[in-house]
């Protein structure tokens, strides 16, 4: 090959491979930032995930930071793995729990999990990008041809990885839908138990209820994706033993009657997987505090 058509070639495979660097660090940055928000609007409240939203937004600042001023294949490794470890938290947390929380599907996750699989590709493909033509490497030191086997070999499982997570993705996203915990029903039984010490209401399958401290006793202030993370208990109530306190429904926007305690519109949490846990309280999402509901009132 001529010199200068070499050197055209080389020139635009530096532009492909600078261009996958600098997308993988925006996609950094992107859901390091996405994060960040959630952190600072109720996130940091929930035990566990709080730390590892903080940890994950810190990560994805300095990798995007450093991948931005060097080229080096180990940094855009550790990017890589940062987004991919992301996306499969999110999914874990969407079908499962991770930690006790449970997410529901949100744009912003959505968005998020875009932004990560994107990403990932982005600074895999630049991780195990081949040498130049003329057998000087594009970036950094000659690779050997040992290197050279385990490269092809990384640009094999990157795309395997990349195809599977966008597969697994697309998949796993339209059954994220989260599911009441019993809310529901023209007659609602409400119990009481006994959660760490504390006697608190429960419905009669033995899950927690809340109260979200910006309701009011005539109007409930947890509707569209708030309602998803907090299911309103729908119905009239129906103690099943003498619960000291006033019982009544307020009207929701749907028509639906939702069950109060003492002025409190009732919820579920689609936090907690069993009985007799209360990983919702004292936790603030969806623009407030969430408690559960004593039964003292």
């Amino acid at each position: 090959m001529p010199s200068r058509l070499r050197r055209s070639t080389d020139r635009r495979s530096l532009g492909v491979w600078r261009l996958l660097r600098f997308a993988g660090a925006a996609a950094l940055i992107a859901t390091g930032a996405i994060h960040l928000d959630l952190y600072l609007t109720g996130y940091s409240t929930i035990p566990t995930i709080g730390w590892l939203f903080l940890l994950q937004v810190i990560s994805a600042f300095v990798l995007a930071i450093v991948i931005l001023i060097v080229p080096l294949r180990l940094a855009s490794v550790a990017g890589a793995g940062l987004l991919l470890s992301t996306l499969v938290g999110y999914l874990t947390s969407l079908h499962v729990s991770l930690f006790g929380f449970r997410e529901v599907r949100t744009t912003a996750g959505i968005v998020a999990a875009v932004i990560e699989i994107v990403g990932f590709t982005a600074l895999a493909g630049f991780a195990v990008r081949p040498e130049r033509s003329g057998g000087s490497p594009a970036f950094g030191q000659r690779t050997t041809a040992k290197q050279r086997v385990w490269f092809l070999i990384g640009r094999w499982a990157a795309g395997v990885i990349a195809v599977g997570a966008a597969v697994s993705f697309v998949a796993l996203l339209p059954n994220a839908a989260a599911t009441a915990t019993g809310s529901g029903g023209s007659s609602v039984i409400i119990k009481v138990a006994h959660i760490h010490g504390t006697s608190v209401l429960t419905n009669k399958h033995g899950y927690t209820l809340y109260w979200f401290a910006p309701d009011s006793a005539t109007s409930s202030h947890c509707y569209s994706t708030c309602a998803a993370y907090w299911p309103p208990v729908i119905g009239t109530a129906s103690p099943s033993t003498a619960v000291p306190g006033a019982f009544g429904t307020l009207k929701r926007t749907s028509g639906a009657e939702q069950v109060t305690y003492n002025g409190h519109p009732l919820y579920t949490y689609v936090g907690d997987s069993a009985p007799g846990q209360a990983t919702g309280n004292r936790i603030r999402l969806n623009g407030g505090w969430w408690y559960e509901m004593k039964a003292s009132g």
